[in-house]
């Protein structure tokens, strides 16, 4: 029994330090696999790594705090602090289990990717694109971002409308992949502009917002949202300008300019007054008002609703139907209903730019958006 007493703290101590052996080479190892994605996981997720790398080789966080228009450095030191007092072991051991994670799922990516949907067009990231049936379906791909629209998916969206109006397809349908239809701009467009860039950038935001509206005015065949969830921000406003909107009933409608210090765009300062009247309007674009999916139908926003178990299969049989209609018919009768607005839009489109572009400069909306990140980083 002495023998057993002495021996057995012994052999525990062997293998605690085997596994902070494994442990630190399985770290090591973490940050080579890192260097192997080929995609970008994401703000949110670089944070993490930078938190939890920095907690492991280094302990909590020990860094003056960065001023509060530093967003970069500010982002990342409310990462790190955020951490507390994980020990270095754990911050280890959850560092290697992301990365890992993160190597999991791209890998489960690049499997599904390996077999294309039929019709699927190429040279997209942040899109699927597909052709089939008379149906051009753009379906926004970054399902772990919620679907935000970053500077390549609008270009992307332009591309992939030129393409559609041009080719055999009858109509064009926009919709989301996975749980949201769209959480509307990626904030990292603004996070990721260094201070002395911010006019640049909000001119160069400008102008490609305006080129981007501008493809949804002149789209010359009947275009379809399917809202297959939660729909923020432009991905609302665009609706205005969409032939048709069939939703989920798990869809919401949001577009929180005011709290971000911003202002209406895509053409909503004019169309969202005349679909669902003055008052209803200014709930949503001046006031923040969140739309069920009902809320969004009974004030003209949303074509119908379906059931969400069957959704997806009723929209898609009626979409079907409808790509079987004379082509040539329907664009000409959509241009017949949009004609006589579409120099008045584009100018509205114009107006809205100007006052974006001055909104994104001015001290209100950098320090709305600081603010929402500070709250978003508490939850």
């Amino acid at each position: 029994r002495p023998t057993q007493a002495v021996c057995i703290p012994a052999i525990h101590l062997h293998m605690t330090a085997a596994t902070m052996q494994v442990s630190q080479k399985d770290f090591q190892k973490a940050q080579e696999q890192l260097k192997l994605l080929k995609k970008d996981p994401g703000n949110e997720t670089k944070l993490k790594l930078y938190a939890l790398f920095k907690q492991a080789t280094e302990g909590p966080c020990n860094a003056p705090k960065p001023g509060m228009l530093d967003f970069v450095k500010k982002a990342k030191w409310d990462a790190w602090n955020s951490l507390g007092n994980l020990s270095q072991d754990d911050a280890r051991q959850k560092y290697t289990e992301l990365i890992s994670s993160l190597i999991s799922a791209e890998s489960a990516s690049q499997k599904k990717e390996a077999s294309p949907e039929e019709g699927r067009h190429e040279g997209y990231e942040t899109l699927i694109v597909t052709t089939k049936n008379n149906i051009t379906k753009i379906m926004f791909n970054r399902p772990d971002r919620k679907n935000a629209i970053n500077h390549q998916m609008y270009r992307e969206i332009i591309k992939a409308l030129e393409e559609a109006g041009k080719n055999d397809s009858t109509i064009a349908v926009i919709t989301g992949n996975g749980d949201y239809y769209s959480s509307g701009n990626d904030l990292s467009n603004f996070t990721n502009v260094q201070p002395g860039e911010m006019e640049k950038m909000a001119k160069e935001g400008a102008v490609l917002l305006k080129e981007f509206v501008g493809h949804f005015i002149d789209f010359p065949k009947p275009l379809v949202a399917v809202v297959n969830g939660p729909a923020i921000g432009i991905c609302v406003t665009l609706l205005a300008l969409c032939d048709l909107v069939y939703a989920s009933d798990r869809a919401t409608f949001h577009s929180p300019f005011s709290q971000l210090g911003q202002s209406p765009e895509r053409c909503s300062s004019y169309l969202f007054p005349k679909m669902m009247g003055l008052a209803k309007a200014s709930e949503m674009l001046l006031f923040n008002r969140k739309l069920t999916a009902a809320e969004a139908c009974a004030q003209g926003l949303v074509t119908e609703v379906f059931p969400d178990r069957s959704f997806q299969k009723e929209v898609w049989a009626r979409l079907e139907a409808y790509a079987n209609l004379p082509k040539n018919s329907l664009a000409v009768s959509k241009q017949l209903l949009r004609s006589v607005e579409k120099e008045k839009l584009h100018a509205i489109n114009s107006r809205e730019c100007e006052v974006l572009t001055e909104r994104w400069l001015s001290d209100e909306c950098i320090n709305a958006i600081v603010s929402f990140f500070q709250k978003k980083s508490k939850l």
